[in-house]
């Protein structure tokens, strides 16, 4: 068995969480949209999972359906907040497993 040279696997630790700020301040400057009701009601969500945005056209407003404008926001944000997550998912997903760290001892392929 290889033996383990712990400075660096330290500086591929520092290296990791480096780029992992960085990363995470890039989703925050990423936002994703998601809608429901044909559009009726628009959200914007950043890769924080901060809602940005909501738009809600001023036709749904008029019809005066309270239950109903409450139910699309609902459907809005969620998808919203699923789009945000898969976003940072890809992202995260682009570091690899374990952000490409040689861990010796395991077969790093």
């Amino acid at each position: 068995m290889a033996e383990i040279d712990l400075s660096a696997l330290m500086q591929q630790a520092q290296a990791l969480q480096a780029r992992m700020k960085e990363m995470q301040e890039s989703a925050a400057s990423k936002t994703v949209e998601a809608q429901s009701g044909g559009g009726m009601v628009r959200v914007v969500v950043d890769g924080t999972m901060r809602v940005r945005k909501i738009e809600i056209d001023s036709a749904i407003v008029a019809a005066n359906d309270k239950s109903m404008l409450e139910d699309l926001i609902l459907v809005a944000i969620n998808d919203g907040m699923e789009r945000a997550q898969k976003m940072l998912a890809d992202e995260m997903g682009k570091l690899g497993p374990l952000g490409g760290m040689q861990i010796p001892g395991f077969n790093n392929e």
